[in-house]
């Protein structure tokens, strides 16, 4: 008899797949529609029995062809006459447990006018519900119920998540933010919520441990609500082990922590207590190459759901939560929160942001470039990035997001340009997907103009040859020969007729650097390619010049260089 299911594919045996995207429909919810009139005759009632879909076969063996987590409904259209005499129904049931089944609702006619009471007493023993579907109800009105009230479950979650993102972001704005954000994260789950120092010990924490005797309900600040702040030592009030559950939730949900937190070389998940990042976590390579360290992990410790999260690039900081249950937009709600609690505890709250705030403050006090470059964490040579994203305008968040993978803090966003200041040689500067990307000479501290110049033209040149990165040459050349004040003399002079306009003098500069290719410099500068050829014309006027020349190119070329 031909399979037909509510899901696609359903009859195609394989591999049980992911849990799917919608929340599971109660079974309780489903007997509760009085439209539909079922009736559950046998099985355990628990409230805890979800249905993640329907299925209808009329198999003898089903198993092939069930995913787990259905509601089977069946006619007994299988069922031989002699059935409840031996032993069918009891193999017939198991099957259907092996198979991962939720419940098994039986058609009332037109095959059978009562539900067998073999089948009865086979759904008792094995513990799966038994549902009495009556005649007047098809099996495709059940389905439809189903996801009817999938519907109705996600859009109460979405609305459940939307309502928990406004109050985090709410919660980051008050006077207290990481306080406040870890209450209202506690809140929402049901549970605790914990901040987590670089060395494991507890910054701050809210709200109550499943399970905990005692207190603990409200907020503990171990070592204050600030990041970078050490960490204090042992856990909050009210955050030992489950009651009467002989384990140790905190100890296990420290374990969970010490999983997600950057660590090096084959200290990669030392301490972790035995307790392993649950599967599908994103993960990324720990600071100095170490093994790969999940960004997000969880796990279960004597029914306490825990869950923690890395924040941020590097920084050590995790968020760890405990919740009684784990409900369906619970890992979007914790996400959320550690966002917002990785931005609360970036570098800009800690001891190099002050640094890095007092070196602001000296440079515009007039102190050097060379007095304020130890205070921003880098050492005599520097990188200047620019960088434009494939896509929209960057915006504060996603240039932070590219200067934490390039391993700098010093952004600046600059219209479609984001800038950042690099130490030199802090890490190997690769090509970041979708952006393309400009990037200067070593320079020292004194020289950051010059790199910022440089980064910039390199940022042209790859826009035009639709090159991810370029990078201003660092090798030496006929040109390093001559003294920079000479050759500086001499360009200024060779560029006199044009240095008044500034546009001409950048589309000389970027019509050589690509080979006199009107296209692209018109790529380059964003302008129409007749503004080049107009512009270029006016360079050789005024130079009195042939640019056909490819002495004249080099010799303007090596002005360029050094104007």
């Amino acid at each position: 008899m031909e399979e037909t299911s509510t899901m696609p594919d359903a009859a195609v045996p394989g591999p049980a797949p992911a849990v799917p995207p919608t929340p599971p429909v109660p079974l309780a919810a489903l007997l509760a529609r009085e439209d539909l009139g079922l009736r559950q005759i046998a099985g355990p009632q628990d409230s805890a029995t979800v249905i993640h879909w329907a299925h209808t076969s009329e198999m003898a063996d089903p198993y092939p062809y069930l995913l787990g987590g259905e509601l089977l409904l069946t006619a007994g259209v299988h069922v031989p006459e002699a059935a409840g005499s031996g032993t069918y129904f009891d193999d017939y049931v198991s099957r259907i447990v092996e198979a991962g089944g939720a419940a098994l609702g039986f058609g009332v006619a037109p095959v059978h006018d009562t539900v067998p009471r073999a089948l009865v007493v086979a759904c008792d023993d094995y513990g799966l519900p038994l549902v009495e579907v009556p005649p007047r109800t098809t099996f495709s009105g059940v389905a439809r119920a189903v996801w009817q009230l999938m519907a109705q479950a996600r859009h109460t979650e979405l609305r459940r998540v939307t309502e928990a993102q406004q109050s985090l972001a709410a919660a980051a704005a008050r006077p207290d933010p990481v306080p406040s954000v870890l209450r209202q994260l506690a809140q929402r789950v049901g549970g605790r919520a914990t901040l987590y120092a670089p060395d494991g010990g507890e910054v701050a924490s809210a709200g109550r441990m499943p399970g905990a005797s005692g207190g603990g309900g409200g907020l503990r600040s171990v070592s204050g609500a600030g990041a970078g702040a050490g960490s204090g030592a042992g856990a909050s009030a009210g955050s030992g082990s489950g009651a009467g559950s002989g384990v140790d939730v905190s100890g296990a949900l420290a374990g969970l922590v010490a999983v997600v937190r950057p660590t090096t070389g084959n200290e990669s998940g030392a301490g972790t207590g035995g307790v392993s990042a649950g599967t599908g976590a994103s993960t990324g390579k720990g600071p100095g190459g170490g093994s790969p360290t999940p960004s997000s992990a969880s796990d279960t410790a004597g029914g306490v759901h825990l869950a923690a999260y890395a924040l941020g690039t590097g920084q050590g900081f995790v968020l760890g939560v405990a919740a009684p249950r784990r409900d369906p937009g619970d890992h979007t709600i914790a996400s959320v929160g550690a966002v917002l609690l990785s931005l609360l505890t970036g570098e800009h709250q800690s001891s190099t942001g002050a640094a890095r705030s007092s070196a602001l403050v000296r440079l515009l006090l007039g102190a050097a470039p060379e007095e304020v470059a130890p205070l921003l964490g880098g050492g005599e040579r520097w990188v200047v990035v620019h960088a434009r994203p494939d896509g929209p305008a960057p915006d504060a968040v996603t240039a932070s997001a590219l200067g934490a993978a390039l391993g700098s803090a010093l952004v600046d966003v600059d219209g479609e340009v984001v800038r950042v200041l690099v130490p030199a040689g802090h890490r190997e500067l690769t090509v970041q997907p979708g952006w393309t990307c400009g990037v200067s000479a070593p320079v020292g501290p004194h020289e950051w103009g010059a790199g910022d110049t440089q980064a910039g033209r390199a940022l042209s040149r790859a826009r035009a040859t639709r090159t991810r990165l370029v990078r201003h040459g660092e090798h030496q050349g006929l040109a390093d020969l001559v003294p920079p004040t000479e050759a500086a003399a001499h360009a200024r002079t060779v560029l006199a007729p044009i240095t008044a306009n500034p546009a001409l003098t950048e589309t000389l500069r970027t019509w050589l650097s690509l080979h006199g290719s009107w296209d692209r410099t018109a790529v380059a500068l964003s302008v129409h390619r007749n503004t080049v050829r107009q512009r270029i014309a006016r360079c050789a006027t005024l130079l009195s010049t042939d640019l056909d020349d490819p002495d004249v190119r080099m010799e303007l070329w090596f002005a360029l260089r050094h104007a």
